[in-house]
């Protein structure tokens, strides 16, 4: 069983910043890219940003200069730093990661997701 538990979310003013955690558990063999997506009230999902084992990053273009993707993989843990934060930045943000268990392959894992608000 794996879990991705994500953490650190919450109410902030424009401008302000917050540091989301989602750290995965479980019976891993390991790990391979991470990613961070975010849902608002009706629009589609959308990908934040991804990094890999290897710590190779990718950013959605309107999030590049405000946020930072980065992971601890001794922790197995993903971090996203959302700095400049806007209110249209107001979603449930999720993290997802490609791993592989020691009974299947590489599976795409979800977490429950986190609210961040960001008031004007």
């Amino acid at each position: 069983q794996v879990q991705l538990v994500e953490s650190g979310g919450g109410l902030v003013q424009a401008g302000g910043s917050l540091r989301l955690s989602c750290a995965a558990s479980g019976s891993m063999v390991s790990i391979g890219t991470m990613d961070w997506y975010r849902h608002a009230p009706g629009k589609q999902r959308e990908l934040v940003a991804s990094i890999t084992s290897g710590g190779n990053t990718n950013y959605a273009d309107s999030m590049k200069a405000r946020f930072t993707i980065s992971r601890d993989n001794a922790r197995n843990t993903v971090y996203l730093q959302m700095n400049s934060l806007k209110p249209e930045d107001t979603a449930v943000y999720y993290c997802a990661a490609d791993i592989r268990t020691r009974i299947g392959p590489y599976t795409l894992y979800w977490g429950q997701g986190t609210q961040v608000t960001v008031s004007s």
